[in-house]
């Protein structure tokens, strides 16, 4: 499984601008809004809260993934923002967050998410693809890393 398949060149934005975890969430659900299978902007943020709300997504290293299934989407949708100056995600290891993976799944998407989840986080763990993530400049390069899994 490509990760790439689920995330498009105008999904990504290399400077968030939101100082705050839930300002953050929101410019990344405006992203991936811009997705055709995303069908209502307003209620993915809400579900993407809501999960947030049950234990944070900031896994460390930098990094988060907020996620959510919800009946606002109709396919798997990534959409990528980084930061660089670091946003107070209330992360497990109590650091700032850089790079941010939203995931928003259909409600009946049995395992397809978690899959892409655990795709992510396992690109993730590696500090070379931290570091890479931290400089690229492209959307193109960003596509390309996330197929480094396979």
């Amino acid at each position: 499984m490509k990760l790439s398949k689920f995330c498009e060149e105008d999904l990504i934005a290399f400077e968030l601008k939101g100082g705050a975890k839930n300002e953050v969430i929101g410019e990344l659900v405006d992203l991936a809004s811009r997705s055709k299978l995303v069908k209502d902007g307003s209620e993915l943020l809400k579900d993407i809260l809501e999960r947030e709300k049950l234990v944070t997504t900031g896994v460390g290293y930098g990094v988060a993934f907020p996620h959510a299934k919800s009946k606002a989407v109709k396919g798997i949708v990534i959409a990528f923002g980084r930061s660089k100056k670091g946003v107070d995600f209330d992360s497990m290891d109590k650091q700032p967050v850089n790079l941010f993976f939203l995931i928003a799944a259909p409600e009946d998407a049995i395992g397809a998410h978690l899959n892409v989840m655990a795709r992510l986080s396992y690109l993730m763990k590696s500090e070379k693809n931290r570091d890479k993530l931290m400089k690229i400049k492209s959307p193109k390069e960003l596509l390309e890393i996330l197929d480094l899994v396979d």
